[in-house]
């Protein structure tokens, strides 16, 4: 034992390895420093230009009085008038809240036809309640462990998402066209915030997204989120990424190519929803569902779209929006910049959770799965397996749970 110690010791005593070992450590400082002196440049960019484009915003709403009342509504108005109230069209759907939400869009509703802002706000008395207690129909309800038959999750937000569409199609019919769709979640957020998102790689994108927290510096919707390989992120904070393409773009703060993304606020080409067979939202098929099996429809939303191949989808970090006003103002605090020696152990965080981990094992069991499926129709297709989990949600009358 004590001759092997002594070896290894006049091993590492060799001049050779002492330089490669020093010219390992100039090169990673190097590293480090370019990151943060690219990321100090990128802080320092120029504002987004004015909006040129015809909007029409998408958002639907679920027990979200306390974000709209405090900042949400606001923000919208100071958008809209940012945009153009010419330019932009408002769409939202809320479904069957139980809280104050439909007091605070009517609020909203009133402030917009003050400003003869073009809109549709539903507001739906349906309940989670009612629709789980519905009789099961032909599709979203899905055979659950315990033997019950219940309401999927995933399908019943796609049709809520789709009914903020409708009014997209019926304009179009009439010849009022609007060339981007910004969907908007229940996030705090600036006209600012919007423009940048809109301005995502020049302009040249088939989505851009936004980066959300509830908690930071943890980003919050991992489930919508996969990186240019179709992996999940490898961490919840900075960089975030295992692909080295994704990774690359995040540490300098470049819009992120990504498989997916979704993460409070996204921008996509209006095109694709307005074809003869329409771009719309979706779950999984039932049947693939029933192998314990989900993905978000906001990830196969992205599956879906031929402009994911041809114009891409980015996650624009420099685009941060929080679910309430804490988060947020965290976020785009001074505080929040990460410092040379911060960006040193993230990069190490993430290089040892790369080596040591591999996405391999959870990716081969949905795999299986999805092979079992297509065996017993060979006519059966899921283009958005980097989208699936090992999970199954169904809809529960104060929101949604696994089992």
């Amino acid at each position: 034992m004590g001759r092997r110690y002594h070896s290894v010791r006049r091993l590492y005593r060799q001049p050779i390895l002492r330089v490669l070992f020093a010219l390992f450590l100039l090169c990673d400082t190097l590293h480090i420093l370019n990151i943060y002196w690219t990321q100090a440049a990128a802080r320092r960019s120029p504002p987004p230009p004015r909006n040129t484009r015809r909007i029409y915003i998408a958002a639907q709403h679920w027990n979200t009085a306390r974000v709209l009342r405090e900042r949400w509504n606001n923000s919208l108005v100071a958008l809209i008038k940012e945009l153009g109230i010419e330019n932009v069209y408002v769409s939202i759907y809320e479904s069957g809240s139980y809280d104050d939400t439909k007091d605070v869009l009517r609020e909203l509703d009133a402030t917009l036809g003050e400003l003869q802002v073009k809109r549709t706000i539903s507001l739906s008395d349906v309940s989670h309640k009612d629709e789980i207690t519905k009789q099961p129909g032909d599709h979203g309800w899905i055979k659950i462990p315990s033997g019950d038959i219940a309401l999927r999750r995933i399908p019943f937000l796609a049709n809520l998402r789709n009914q903020v569409l409708q009014p997209l199609e019926t304009l179009s019919s009439q010849g009022h066209l609007y060339d981007t769709v910004l969907f908007l979640n229940d996030v705090v957020f600036t006209p600012q915030d919007v423009l940048r998102l809109l301005d995502t790689n020049g302009g040249s994108y088939g989505a851009a997204c936004s980066l959300d927290f509830s908690n930071p510096p943890y980003f919050y919707d991992t489930f919508a989120l996969r990186d240019s390989n179709g992996h999940e992120a490898v961490m919840q904070t900075w960089p975030y990424f295992r692909s080295y393409t994704s990774r690359y773009a995040a540490e300098r703060l470049l819009p992120v190519p990504v498989a997916s993304c979704w993460n409070g606020m996204v921008a996509m080409r209006s095109e694709p929803f307005l074809t003869p067979s329409p771009l719309r939202f979706r779950g999984i098929p039932d049947s693939l569902g029933s192998y314990h099996l989900e993905g978000s429809e906001c990830c196969l939303i992205h599956a879906d779209n031929p402009q994911s191949a041809t114009r891409g989808v980015f996650l624009n970090p420099m685009v941060q929006v929080g679910y309430n006003g804490t988060a947020y103002d965290v976020v785009h605090s001074k505080s929040a910049e990460i410092s040379a020696f911060g960006i040193y152990t993230a990069i190490w965080e993430n290089r040892i959770r790369r080596w040591t981990t591999s996405p391999l094992f959870k990716e081969s069991v949905v795999h299986s799965r999805v092979k079992k499926w297509r065996k017993k129709d060979p006519a059966r297709e899921e283009r958005g397996e980097f989208c699936l989990v090992n999970e199954m949600h169904v809809l529960h009358e104060n929101g949604w749970r696994h089992v």
